[in-house]
């Protein structure tokens, strides 16, 4: 009886990674001037494969994004009565999620990642001029929202999802019903997520054994720089950043709330979805932290839904990287263009594996970047993905905290106690029996 488990989405990645880098090396030495080789693998089947890949990923981007919005904000039931706490928690999640992209954009530029790779000669990619700062502003805003994504204008299509989210919220009984269509339509679309990512292996096989028949070693090399840049940039913003509002927000004791952290981070890490870590999270907050469950209940899930600096920190390093790889130099206008983008973009985030890349095509589209760079980095972004899951639901807690110590829904000697949550989890065990 045959009991080998299947190989991992994550290794399947890594080995269609690893299986185009030596393919696309063994061409280049082996077959360079071979026309056959040329014609129908390196333009042909590679080509191909490669393009089906990368236009698979655009495909999501305008439905993944729009129909992801809406269900955020139309969840925001009755907004007069949730006030001051639902303008609180909103303010904080898009505040840090600003200040985690400014952060990457900043650690890309100064260890710079890509530099020196050189992908351009690879590849026949030739950057476009980015609109102006104020014209991007006034873009926002469409004429036409179905024009808008018919054209894949990401930027009008997160205003528009957010107005309508908020629009069905407003809407009583026929807004329950036209919410309930699009939480049916997001299942849906987390399916097409899926499939794209059973096929992954593949189009990263072929992207790289093309894009590796005219690169040499030295990209490898930068591949590790822009691994390490990034998580690097991860666990300061998650320990530092994080650390410090909610010393600064509560006057709690930063190192009391990672020890209490650790089991929701440890299934954040290994599940890879802030959706699925939400019933563990929302146990950490009310019976670990003492925040709640009013509070709790409200920010945990919204935060899984909007709240996405992890995703954040990894496109504005991506930018830089693949930026810098390219030869492509941005402007600060592109720097600021690259800040608004990826914030408004990690709010349509859904929080499962692999959805970040998806992302992250919008926000090169928007500064006129190849999306040929994803290829580059998606061997590592399903253990990076790992890592950016728990700094986002270490985010998600730290909020919960500051918003329920502000509303006066907090235990602050449950928080302390270092035992706190121990007889609710044996209670609940032993029911689960």
């Amino acid at each position: 009886m045959n009991t080998k488990k299947p190989m991992s989405l994550t290794g399947r990645v890594i080995l269609g990674m690893v299986a185009g880098i030596l393919t696309g090396f063994v061409i280049r030495t082996l077959f360079a001037d071979n026309g056959f080789v040329d014609n129908y693998l390196v333009h042909g089947l590679f080509e191909v494969g490669g393009k089906i890949f990368i236009a698979s990923l655009k495909m999501l981007v305008v439905p993944l994004v729009f129909v992801s919005l809406v269900c955020g904000t139309s969840s925001l039931k009755d907004l007069s009565t949730l006030g001051r706490m639902g303008g609180k928690t909103l303010g904080l999640y898009v505040g840090t999620t600003a200040v985690a992209i400014t952060l990457a954009l900043t650690m890309g530029t100064i260890f710079q990642p890509g530099a020196g790779a050189d992908l351009a000669a690879a590849t026949t990619f030739a950057s476009t001029e980015a609109p102006s700062l104020g014209q991007v502003i006034v873009n926002m805003f469409p004429t036409n929202p179905i024009n808008a994504m018919a054209q894949g204008n990401t930027l009008q299509i997160i205003v528009f999802a957010i107005l309508f989210g908020i629009a069905i919220s407003a809407a009583g009984k026929p807004g329950e019903r036209i919410a309930a269509v699009f939480a049916d339509l997001n299942e849906v679309i987390m399916k097409l997520v899926a499939l794209l990512m059973h096929i992954a292996p593949y189009g990263v096989f072929f992207l790289m054994a093309k894009l590796f028949t005219g690169l040499g070693i030295e990209a490898i090399f930068n591949l590790a720089a822009y691994f390490a840049v990034l998580a690097g940039t991860l666990l300061i913003h998650g320990f530092v950043t994080y650390g410090l509002m909610l010393k600064g927000f509560t006057g709690l004791n930063p190192f009391t709330f990672f020890k209490k952290m650790e089991d929701a981070v440890m299934f954040a890490f290994s599940t890879a979805s802030s959706n699925a870590t939400i019933p563990v999270t929302m146990e950490t907050a009310k019976n670990r932290m003492g925040v709640d469950n009013k509070v709790a209940s409200f920010t945990v899930p919204l935060g899984a839904t909007i709240n996405m600096d992890g995703t954040a920190i990894m496109q504005g390093v991506a930018t830089v990287f693949i930026a810098q790889a390219f030869n492509v130099d941005l402007s600060m206008t592109d720097y600021l263009t690259v800040i608004l983008t990826a914030t408004l973009a990690s709010i349509g985030t859904a929080g499962v594996p692999g959805v970040g890349l998806i992302m992250l095509a919008m926000v090169l589209n928007q500064v006129g970047l190849p999306l040929e760079g994803i290829a580059l980095i998606m061997g590592v972004d399903r253990l990076l993905d790992m890592i950016r899951t728990a700094v986002n639901i270490t985010g998600d807690s730290v909020v919960t905290i500051i918003v329920g110590k502000s509303e006066g829904a907090f235990d602050q000697t449950r928080f302390e106690d270092p035992k706190a949550g121990e007889k609710e989890e044996k209670v609940h065990l032993s029911h689960a029996q």
